[in-house]
Order: C-alpha cells, then structure tokens, then sequence
C-alpha cells in the first residue's frame, strides 16, 4: 500500500515553433479537443514570401540542372532523316563541333517573288500550282508565308515574297527550280527547292563520344538522343548542378515545414487545462500557447518498501480512495514495476505504477491511497492475524466442532484447545484459514498481540472470534 498523487494520462504543453501573430484561438480552457483539432493560426505572411522565394530558387536551380545533364546528349532539333554523322564512337568533340546533319524532306520550300499588288490578296493555305523547270512537270503547293511589306526587285517592280510548301514524293532535290502561279497570277522568275527544315547538330559539351544511337538515312524525331558523351567536366558539372538543386530543395522543404508551422494542431486528444495566448499577441518561438491533459485516464506513483516489491506484477489489482472523495472506492491496475529503486535511511523503495480508468470524481493532482491486491481468496474463511499463534494454531472452544482436532501435547487456557491449521493469503488484518478449523468454531485470541510466537496461559486480555 501507498499513497501518491494523481496524474493525467498524459499531459502537453503546446509550444510556438515560430514567431508571430495570433490571427484565430477559436477554443476555451475546459474544451474537449480531437488530436489534430486547430488550435492557433498565426501571421504567416514574412514566411509566405521567403516560400516563394525560395520555391522560385528551386526552380531555377532544377532548370539549370536539366540543362546540364542534357548537355551530355545530341538531340534532334527537328522531324528528319540523319543526311550526315561527322563522328564515330571514340571520337573527342569540342563544345560547339559540328556531329550531325539532320533534313526534313517530307516536305519542299519553294519561295518566289510575286507582283507586290497581287501577292497583297494572296493568303496563308492557299492553292498555289508548281512547275518544275525541264520538265515542265506540274505539281500542288501550299502558300506557307506572305511578306507584309513591298520590296523593289531588278527593274524597279515592286515585289512580295511567297513560299510554297510543296508534298515531296521522293523525286525532288534542292538542285531543282521550279515557278509557281497562285490565283492565275504567275511568279517573276524561278527558284531552286529547299528543305522543309534543315539543322546542323553541335555538341553542348566537350567530351568522348560514347554511343551513337542512329545511322545515315535513319528517320528520327524531335527530340530522339542521337549521341551520348562523357568526360570529366560533364561529370563534375553535373554533380555541382546536382548538389545545388539539392540545396535549393532541402531549403524550400525546411520553410515549407516551417509554413506548417503557423497552423498549431492538438498534438493529443484531451482537455485544455490552461490558454496562455488569445488572437492578437505576438508570440515568439518557444512561448507556451496552452496545455492539454489526456484524461482518459488517471496515473499514480507509489513507492513500495525492498521487502514486498518482490510480490509485486504487473497487471495486479489495485483498491484506490481518495481523501476528497468520500465514502467511494476505485479500481486500479499496477502497470508499471520499476527495477530502479531509491535508499533512504538505509531503506529501499521502488516507485510502482497505477492506472486507474474510472475515475468519475477524481482529478489530477488529488491525493490517492493505494492498496495492491497482491492474490486474492473468493468465500475464503478469515481469522485475525493475531489468533494465529505458535507458527500455526489457532484456540478454539472445547464445543467448537473443530476441538477434536486439538493437539494436546500443548497446554491451552482453561475452556479452550489449540488445533493446527494451514493458512493462505492475507492482509493487514485478516488471514485466510485453508484448513484446521471450519466455520462455525469459536476462538479466542489476544487483539493486542503482535508476535505469532504468543500463547495464553490463562484467559486474560482474550477476545471470542
């Protein structure tokens, strides 16, 4: 048995991580709350900026890094066929050389001088008629591009630019010139074809050719890797642009859990025992906002004495009262034994846990005594601690049913017979009486007696049980 003081479940102070204004405190001391619930938001607007700030410098730092790992491939800039590979697996590259030609000839250009009056009317996605030079062969175009403005030709004639996009079925070539006429209205002279789109690759990076993914001739797309290269600038660039995007992400993700941090959330499910900041304070990190008790249930701390720890587990019964609350008894459970125990004037205890779930009428910080039920005996059949005597007898009446059982080589007062019983658990009062003596005897023992090594000699001082 002890006594000790109540404790909540679990108790929090809830804190500022960051400085600011309180803008909401929608909540009262004695309020019930769900962990997670809002408790406070705070001016968050100084934060907001640095966020987007920083939200920026990642951004641009995740840009530079993606051009720099791509710096290490040649790309196709447009829809094409490979014409020309000016490299070879091996190969050493200059940043800016020359490695690949790439055409589009799907398509042909043919761009023309036109009347500048007439070529005012014509529009883009108009029909245009091509005729080939030699052949006199005659094919479809569409007007592609208009100049906006008149230019003087040779012969003072002011002339529009066209060009016409002509479907190639494989036979023409830039060496072939060609006239057109759009809207019956012919152009002043001929033209040699060009490519629909026509680029010449360069590397971004010095470096080895490692792999060449296409050969001459090949189709490729927009975008398609042609060429890979490596070298130890490209790889020192990249882990620079690498550790840099890092920094700028680690960066945004500490304000971003510092944002997080103007919105203060119940970290418990409890009640608000104290509200130490209400809307429009300026509080600093660090200051105590409220404090929040778990009351689902009651703990207390007793210290147990080194010789009866031992008799002590977990889970055990415990009988709680409580000074303030009068005439009513609580059920507890020992949850916790602790192995560490504290010397005091050459004695030792050991602080013992106690849970206490119903707990109508009590509060934390209540006073609580404290008995454990160390075992326990259903219609067990008691007798005072002090008529056991001589390490195991008990004086009965010479009617008592049991007085048969009596031993008679020991010298009993007048009236009564000793007889040997079997005891079981006890407490501080009573003790249970297993076998020797039944229900219904009657004995007699010394209420003042404190030794079990006591025996009556005559009848004085003794009390029928």
């Amino acid at each position: 048995s002890g006594t000790g003081t109540l404790n909540p479940a679990n108790t929090y102070t809830v804190k500022s991580l960051v400085e600011g204004k309180v803008l909401t405190g929608e909540f009262e001391e004695g309020d019930v709350l769900d962990e997670g619930s809002i408790l406070y938001t705070l001016d968050s607007s100084d934060a907001s900026t640095n966020f987007e700030k920083a939200e920026i410098a990642m951004q641009q730092a995740q840009r530079s890094y993606d051009k720099v790992v791509d710096r290490q491939y040649v790309r196709a800039e447009v829809d094409g066929t490979v014409s020309t590979l000016k490299v070879a697996k091996g190969d050493e590259v200059t940043s800016g050389q020359e490695v690949a030609i790439i055409r589009d000839s799907s398509k042909m250009l043919l761009t023309l001088e036109f009347p500048a009056a007439d070529a005012a009317n014509f529009s883009v996605g108009q029909t245009a008629q091509v005729t080939l030079d030699g052949t006199f062969e005659q094919l479809d175009g569409t007007v592609t591009s208009v100049t906006g403005t008149d230019a003087l030709s040779t012969g003072n004639l002011l002339t529009r630019t066209v060009t016409i996009a002509v479907q190639n079925a494989g036979g023409l070539t830039t060496a072939q010139a060609a006239t057109a006429s759009i809207n019956g209205v012919s152009s002043i002279g001929s033209a040699t074809f060009g490519y629909q789109a026509e680029r010449t690759l360069t590397a971004q990076a010095a470096g080895t050719v490692t792999s060449i993914h296409v050969q001459e001739g090949q189709t490729v797309a927009k975008n398609d890797i042609l060429i890979e290269l490596s070298g130890d600038d490209l790889t020192e660039s990249i882990q620079s642009a690498s550790e840099t995007l890092r920094s700028a992400e680690i960066s945004l993700q500490n304000l971003q859990d510092t944002m997080a941090n103007y919105t203060v959330t119940s970290p418990i499910s409890g009640t608000i025992i104290e509200k130490d900041a209400k809307v429009g304070d300026a509080v600093k990190s660090g200051d105590t906002l409220c404090v929040i008790y778990d009351l689902s249930y009651l703990e207390m701390v007793i210290n147990v004495d080194e010789l009866q720890i031992s008799s002590l587990t977990v889970g055990q019964k415990v009988q709680i009262t409580a000074d303030a609350v009068q005439d009513k008894n609580y059920v507890g459970t020992v949850t916790r034994v602790s192995m560490k125990g504290t010397s005091n004037g050459g004695t030792t205890t050991y602080p013992v846990t106690i849970r206490i779930d119903e707990t109508d009428g009590l509060r934390p910080g209540m006073n609580a005594n404290a008995e454990i039920v160390v075992a326990e005996a259903a219609n067990a059949l008691t007798v005072p601690n002090a008529a056991i005597v001589r390490g195991g007898y008990v004086l009965v009446t010479q009617d008592s049913p049991s007085a048969s059982k009596a031993d008679t080589t020991m010298e009993a007062p007048e009236g009564f017979v000793y007889v040997a019983v079997k005891t079981g658990v006890s407490d501080d009062d009573y003790t249970q009486i297993v076998s020797g003596i039944q229900e219904g005897d009657t004995i007699g023992y010394d209420p003042n007696s404190v030794s079990s090594d006591s025996y009556y000699d005559d009848g004085s001082s003794m009390m029928i049980f």
